[in-house]
Protein backbone atom coordinates (compact mmCIF):
# COMPACT_ATOMS: atom_id res chain seq x y z
CA UNK A 1 0.00 0.00 0.00
CA UNK A 2 2.56 2.56 0.80
CA UNK A 3 4.45 1.19 -2.61
CA UNK A 4 1.62 2.24 -4.28
CA UNK A 5 0.98 5.87 -2.56
CA UNK A 6 4.67 6.63 -3.43
CA UNK A 7 4.04 6.56 -6.94
CA UNK A 8 0.81 8.20 -6.74
CA UNK A 9 2.70 11.03 -5.02
CA UNK A 10 5.07 11.25 -7.55
CA UNK A 11 2.94 10.97 -10.14
CA UNK A 12 1.61 14.43 -9.18
CA UNK A 13 4.53 15.79 -9.42
CA UNK A 14 5.45 14.58 -12.95
CA UNK A 15 1.71 15.47 -14.22
CA UNK A 16 2.84 19.27 -12.71
CA UNK A 17 6.11 18.70 -15.10
CA UNK A 18 4.41 18.20 -17.93
CA UNK A 19 5.82 20.33 -20.82
CA UNK A 20 2.64 21.83 -22.48
CA UNK A 21 1.31 23.03 -18.29
CA UNK A 22 4.11 23.96 -16.72
CA UNK A 23 5.75 26.85 -18.38
CA UNK A 24 2.24 28.49 -18.15
CA UNK A 25 1.59 28.09 -14.09
CA UNK A 26 3.79 30.91 -12.80
CA UNK A 27 1.74 33.67 -14.86
CA UNK A 28 -1.66 31.62 -14.38
CA UNK A 29 -1.37 31.47 -10.80
CA UNK A 30 -0.23 35.35 -10.79
CA UNK A 31 -3.42 36.15 -13.03
CA UNK A 32 -5.71 34.81 -10.69
CA UNK A 33 -3.80 37.11 -7.82
CA UNK A 34 -5.20 39.63 -10.05
CA UNK A 35 -1.32 40.71 -10.81
CA UNK A 36 1.82 40.06 -13.07
CA UNK A 37 4.60 37.38 -12.63
CA UNK A 38 6.67 41.03 -12.62
CA UNK A 39 5.25 42.04 -9.10
CA UNK A 40 4.87 38.69 -7.24
CA UNK A 41 7.54 39.40 -4.83
CA UNK A 42 5.30 42.78 -4.14
CA UNK A 43 2.31 40.40 -3.83
CA UNK A 44 3.73 36.93 -2.83
CA UNK A 45 0.77 36.76 -0.12
CA UNK A 46 -1.99 36.93 -2.96
CA UNK A 47 -0.36 34.48 -5.12
CA UNK A 48 -0.14 32.38 -2.58
CA UNK A 49 -3.59 32.22 -0.84
CA UNK A 50 -4.64 32.03 -4.44
CA UNK A 51 -2.51 28.63 -5.36
CA UNK A 52 -3.68 27.37 -2.09
CA UNK A 53 -7.32 28.06 -3.25
CA UNK A 54 -6.39 26.43 -6.85
CA UNK A 55 -4.73 23.38 -4.96
CA UNK A 56 -8.30 23.22 -2.73
CA UNK A 57 -10.25 22.98 -6.06
CA UNK A 58 -8.84 20.18 -7.72
CA UNK A 59 -8.35 18.25 -5.07
CA UNK A 60 -11.66 18.17 -4.00
CA UNK A 61 -12.58 16.55 -7.42
CA UNK A 62 -10.00 13.78 -7.28
CA UNK A 63 -10.58 13.34 -3.82
CA UNK A 64 -14.56 12.95 -4.61
CA UNK A 65 -13.59 10.64 -7.69
CA UNK A 66 -11.87 8.71 -5.46
CA UNK A 67 -14.83 8.38 -3.16
CA UNK A 68 -17.06 7.26 -6.33
CA UNK A 69 -14.20 4.62 -7.10
CA UNK A 70 -13.99 3.36 -4.10
CA UNK A 71 -17.66 2.60 -3.60
CA UNK A 72 -17.73 1.22 -7.00
CA UNK A 73 -14.69 -1.37 -6.97
CA UNK A 74 -15.75 -2.54 -3.29
CA UNK A 75 -18.70 -3.73 -4.47
CA UNK A 76 -17.73 -6.27 -7.10
CA UNK A 77 -17.12 -9.62 -6.95
CA UNK A 78 -13.89 -11.30 -6.49
CA UNK A 79 -13.53 -12.35 -9.68
CA UNK A 80 -14.34 -9.22 -11.59
CA UNK A 81 -11.65 -7.54 -9.17
CA UNK A 82 -9.24 -9.99 -10.86
CA UNK A 83 -10.32 -9.08 -14.37
CA UNK A 84 -9.82 -5.37 -13.86
CA UNK A 85 -6.70 -5.81 -12.14
CA UNK A 86 -5.53 -7.38 -15.02
CA UNK A 87 -7.43 -4.56 -17.35
CA UNK A 88 -5.92 -2.00 -15.15
CA UNK A 89 -2.36 -3.74 -15.63
CA UNK A 90 -2.88 -3.35 -19.38
CA UNK A 91 -3.77 0.47 -19.10
CA UNK A 92 -0.80 1.36 -17.18
CA UNK A 93 1.97 -0.42 -19.43
CA UNK A 94 0.37 1.14 -22.30
CA UNK A 95 0.20 4.98 -20.50
CA UNK A 96 3.63 3.97 -19.62
CA UNK A 97 4.63 3.52 -22.87
CA UNK A 98 3.27 6.45 -24.37
CA UNK A 99 5.57 7.95 -21.45
CA UNK A 100 8.74 6.43 -22.83
CA UNK A 101 8.09 7.06 -26.02
CA UNK A 102 7.11 4.35 -27.88
CA UNK A 103 3.53 5.34 -28.73
CA UNK A 104 2.22 8.31 -30.07
CA UNK A 105 -1.61 9.06 -29.78
CA UNK A 106 -2.06 13.11 -31.49
CA UNK A 107 -5.14 13.47 -29.06
CA UNK A 108 -2.55 13.47 -25.87
CA UNK A 109 -0.45 15.96 -27.92
CA UNK A 110 -2.84 18.70 -28.28
CA UNK A 111 -1.51 21.96 -26.38
CA UNK A 112 -3.82 22.54 -23.27
CA UNK A 113 -4.39 26.73 -22.44
CA UNK A 114 -5.92 27.82 -19.64
CA UNK A 115 -7.83 30.90 -19.77
CA UNK A 116 -9.72 33.10 -16.86
CA UNK A 117 -13.25 34.35 -17.87
CA UNK A 118 -15.43 34.29 -14.70
CA UNK A 119 -17.91 37.24 -12.67
CA UNK A 120 -17.20 36.27 -9.62
CA UNK A 121 -16.26 39.03 -7.18
CA UNK A 122 -13.99 36.86 -4.88
CA UNK A 123 -11.04 36.05 -6.75
CA UNK A 124 -10.31 33.13 -3.93
CA UNK A 125 -13.32 31.55 -5.06
CA UNK A 126 -12.69 32.10 -8.92
CA UNK A 127 -9.39 30.17 -7.82
CA UNK A 128 -11.36 27.08 -6.75
CA UNK A 129 -13.62 27.30 -9.10
CA UNK A 130 -10.92 27.03 -11.54
CA UNK A 131 -8.95 24.42 -9.03
CA UNK A 132 -11.96 22.35 -9.87
CA UNK A 133 -11.95 22.96 -13.32
CA UNK A 134 -8.42 21.96 -14.07
CA UNK A 135 -8.93 18.35 -12.55
CA UNK A 136 -12.39 18.03 -14.66
CA UNK A 137 -11.09 19.41 -17.58
CA UNK A 138 -7.65 17.54 -17.52
CA UNK A 139 -5.12 18.24 -20.29
CA UNK A 140 -4.63 16.00 -22.57
CA UNK A 141 -0.65 16.26 -22.35
CA UNK A 142 -0.84 14.92 -19.04
CA UNK A 143 -3.43 12.36 -19.31
CA UNK A 144 -0.95 9.42 -19.52
CA UNK A 145 -0.12 9.79 -16.13
CA UNK A 146 -3.54 10.40 -14.55
CA UNK A 147 -4.56 7.67 -16.55
CA UNK A 148 -1.90 5.91 -15.22
CA UNK A 149 -3.12 6.02 -11.68
CA UNK A 150 -6.86 5.97 -12.53
CA UNK A 151 -5.93 2.24 -13.86
CA UNK A 152 -3.86 1.72 -10.58
CA UNK A 153 -6.68 2.56 -8.55
CA UNK A 154 -8.46 0.29 -10.41
CA UNK A 155 -6.71 -2.79 -9.18
CA UNK A 156 -6.79 -1.59 -5.77
CA UNK A 157 -10.39 -1.67 -4.42
CA UNK A 158 -10.56 0.11 -1.13
CA UNK A 159 -7.46 2.18 -1.73
CA UNK A 160 -8.44 4.57 -4.96
CA UNK A 161 -9.33 7.51 -2.80
CA UNK A 162 -6.01 7.24 -0.70
CA UNK A 163 -4.21 6.79 -4.44
CA UNK A 164 -6.22 9.76 -5.77
CA UNK A 165 -5.09 12.46 -2.01
CA UNK A 166 -1.74 11.56 -2.53
CA UNK A 167 -1.77 12.40 -6.31
CA UNK A 168 -3.40 15.31 -4.90
CA UNK A 169 -0.92 15.82 -2.78
CA UNK A 170 2.00 15.51 -5.14
CA UNK A 171 0.46 17.57 -8.11
CA UNK A 172 -0.63 20.49 -4.98
CA UNK A 173 2.84 21.04 -3.48
CA UNK A 174 4.93 22.53 -6.54
CA UNK A 175 1.83 24.91 -7.14
CA UNK A 176 1.96 26.03 -3.96
CA UNK A 177 6.07 26.32 -3.99
CA UNK A 178 5.13 28.06 -7.25
CA UNK A 179 2.30 30.18 -5.87
CA UNK A 180 5.18 31.18 -3.26
CA UNK A 181 8.08 32.03 -5.54
CA UNK A 182 6.41 33.29 -8.98
CA UNK A 183 9.11 35.08 -9.74
CA UNK A 184 12.55 32.65 -9.28
CA UNK A 185 9.99 29.89 -10.25
CA UNK A 186 8.89 31.53 -14.06
CA UNK A 187 13.03 32.54 -14.32
CA UNK A 188 13.63 28.35 -12.92
CA UNK A 189 10.72 26.99 -15.33
CA UNK A 190 12.23 29.27 -18.37
CA UNK A 191 16.05 27.82 -17.96
CA UNK A 192 15.29 24.24 -17.00
CA UNK A 193 12.18 23.38 -18.61
CA UNK A 194 13.11 21.58 -21.23
CA UNK A 195 15.70 19.14 -18.99
CA UNK A 196 12.47 18.71 -16.84
CA UNK A 197 10.28 16.92 -19.32
CA UNK A 198 13.01 13.74 -18.94
CA UNK A 199 11.11 13.15 -15.94
CA UNK A 200 8.09 11.87 -18.11
CA UNK A 201 10.18 9.42 -19.66
CA UNK A 202 11.84 7.93 -16.47
CA UNK A 203 8.24 7.63 -14.88
CA UNK A 204 7.06 5.98 -18.21
CA UNK A 205 9.67 2.80 -17.31
CA UNK A 206 8.17 2.99 -13.95
CA UNK A 207 4.47 2.91 -15.06
CA UNK A 208 5.65 -0.23 -17.57
CA UNK A 209 7.23 -2.12 -14.82
CA UNK A 210 4.35 -1.31 -12.24
CA UNK A 211 1.88 -2.81 -14.87
CA UNK A 212 3.67 -5.68 -15.55
CA UNK A 213 3.83 -6.33 -11.57
CA UNK A 214 -0.09 -5.91 -11.27
CA UNK A 215 -0.68 -7.91 -14.56
CA UNK A 216 0.98 -10.53 -13.11
CA UNK A 217 -0.67 -9.97 -9.29
CA UNK A 218 2.93 -9.86 -8.33
CA UNK A 219 2.69 -6.42 -6.95
CA UNK A 220 2.24 -7.21 -3.34
CA UNK A 221 5.94 -9.22 -3.64
CA UNK A 222 7.25 -5.66 -4.37
CA UNK A 223 5.74 -3.66 -2.00
CA UNK A 224 6.42 -6.34 0.67
CA UNK A 225 10.13 -6.32 -0.59
CA UNK A 226 9.91 -10.18 -1.09
CA UNK A 227 12.26 -9.78 -3.97
CA UNK A 228 15.30 -7.77 -2.60
CA UNK A 229 15.01 -10.65 -0.17
CA UNK A 230 15.00 -13.39 -1.82
CA UNK A 231 17.91 -11.89 -3.60
CA UNK A 232 19.97 -11.08 -0.38
CA UNK A 233 19.18 -14.85 1.14
CA UNK A 234 20.84 -16.53 -2.48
Amino acid sequence: MEFTLGVSFVAGIVSFLAPCILPIIPGFLAYLAGTSVEEAARKRKEIFLNSIFFVLGFSAVFSALGVLLNSLLEAVAYDVQIWLSRIGGVLIIFFGLYLVGLIKLPFLEREYKLSVKTKFSSRYLTSFVFGAAFAAGWTPCVGAVLGGILGLAATAPGSAFSLLVSYSLGLGLPFLVVGLFAAPASTFIARYGKALSYVNVVFGIILIGLGILIFTQNLSRIANFEILNRFLLQ
